[in-house]
């Protein structure tokens, strides 16, 4: 069966297995790319990278009206749970977890992690999501690391790469992480969302077309792809 990947803009992408829907860093609201609003949505998971305002923004809200299960690494889970949600899962870096959807592991990313009150956030994280037979690799906010190579090492179908640079890495560290990677697709986000992440996603494609095997797919806010 297929998977069909949603961006929603910024960090957020909805992921649909065969039977389940799975959110990834819901920002919504407040987001000036979002194409739709926290209550046109309703997933099964909610999956979150880490404490930041423009990842965590709609989790509450939207957990609340799906009853989704919110997977975040530890001290975001015990966040939430704090707030009320009682359906929520705890990891942490390098566990993985079975899911009726598949598989999933989360994986380690450099960056920062706080929550929006300010409390802790525990460590910054990405996933490597394996479902209907495919292998996808969520970098979340991150900068590049060598240790990418180990993440694409079993075969990945797709990778989602941050391009936007100042808070994350920008195109050309994007280039070397996929030539670590070697999905055999790479999708571009956490850009264009505000004018200091502004990026040029047709010359981002150029970039890794010519420098890269992976074929470069562009979708704009509100556009899917099915792998």
């Amino acid at each position: 069966m297929a998977i069909k990947l949603t961006w929603f803009g910024h960090g957020c992408w909805l992921i649909e297995t065969a039977e389940h829907k799975l959110l990834l860093d819901p920002f919504l609201n407040d987001s000036p790319t979002a194409p739709i609003k926290a209550e046109k949505v309703s997933p099964d998971f909610i999956l979150v990278s880490h404490g930041h305002f423009d990842h965590v923004a709609d989790v509450e809200t939207i957990a609340k009206a799906s009853g989704a299960l919110v997977i975040a690494i530890f001290e975001v889970a015990q966040w939430f749970g704090n707030k009320g949600l009682g359906n929520t899962l705890g990891m942490n870096i390098g566990g993985s977890t079975k899911q009726p959807f598949g598989k999933l592991t989360m994986t380690q990313a450099l960056h920062s992690s706080s929550l929006p009150d300010g409390s802790y956030g525990g460590e910054p994280a990405g996933f490597v999501l394996e479902a209907e037979g495919k292998r996808i690799y969520f970098a979340c906010d991150t900068g590049l690391f060598s240790d990418m190579q180990l993440i694409g090492k079993s075969g990945l179908d797709l990778a989602v790469l941050p391009i936007g640079d100042l808070f994350t890495m920008g195109p050309h560290d994007s280039l070397a992480a996929t030539k670590l990677l070697k999905p055999k697709q790479v999708l571009p986000a956490h850009y264009n969302t505000w004018p200091p992440i502004e990026q040029d996603a047709a010359e981002w494609a150029n970039l890794i077309r010519g420098g890269s095997d992976a074929e470069p797919i562009v979708l704009n806010p509100g556009a899917t792809h099915q792998l």
